[in-house]
């Protein structure tokens, strides 16, 4: 027992460590950025920012359902079931970290780590990549581009966005391979990632 606490304690030890060290990165990311920025690209960023907006998102996933022909349905849901996780371990996330914004906001409900812009961005990449293989770097070029903004906006630093994009892909990754496991949905998926 006594070595099993030992071992914890390393552990944690270890942890905590790496997070300090991560910080200290972080910091010096974020000064060299808000130190560089031109001020031009205020406005573009905080419109790449803002197309991440709930309400945008769901109405470019219900006209894909709509208009997005024989698969368009099929891309809207694995679309949709790809943001619930994503979502649901950001906001668990945010809640047990509490991280101060690089802006100074500080609130358990709106944390910095991890960015669920990003996360989104991300998640709907991989999916939208899957359905139009021939669109795929720029669906990823663009979920970058929501990530440099992010930090260009003083919202998040760059283990937030790191983070962020890494929970969007796995949680779009893992709900292809469920769905893939889903007899009656697997032909939808498969039909999905055919489409070039």
């Amino acid at each position: 027992m006594v070595e099993l606490g030992r071992s914890l304690l390393t552990r944690v030890m270890l942890a905590a460590s790496l997070f300090g060290a991560i910080d200290g990165v972080d910091a010096k990311l974020q000064r060299a950025v808000q130190t560089w920025k031109p001020p031009a690209l205020q406005g573009p960023m905080q419109t790449v920012s803002d197309i991440g907006r709930p309400q945008l998102v769901f109405g470019i996933l219900l006209a894909i359902a709509a208009f997005g022909g024989p698969t368009g349905p099929a891309t809207a849901r694995h679309a949709v079931l790809s943001l619930i996780p994503a979502n649901l371990v950001v906001e668990g996330l945010k809640r047990a970290t509490v991280r101060t914004r690089p802006d100074g906001e500080r609130s358990p409900s709106n944390s910095s780590f991890p960015s669920s812009h990003v996360a989104n961005a991300f998640a709907l990449a991989w999916v939208f990549a899957r359905r139009w293989r021939r669109a795929a770097p720029a669906f990823f070029v663009f979920a970058a581009l929501v990530a440099v903004s992010r930090v260009y906006l003083n919202r998040h630093f760059v283990s937030d966005v790191v983070c962020g994009a890494l929970i969007g892909v796995a949680s779009a990754w893992a709900v292809e391979r469920l769905i893939r496991r889903w007899p009656r949905h697997a032909e939808t998926v498969g039909a999905e990632t055919a489409t070039r």
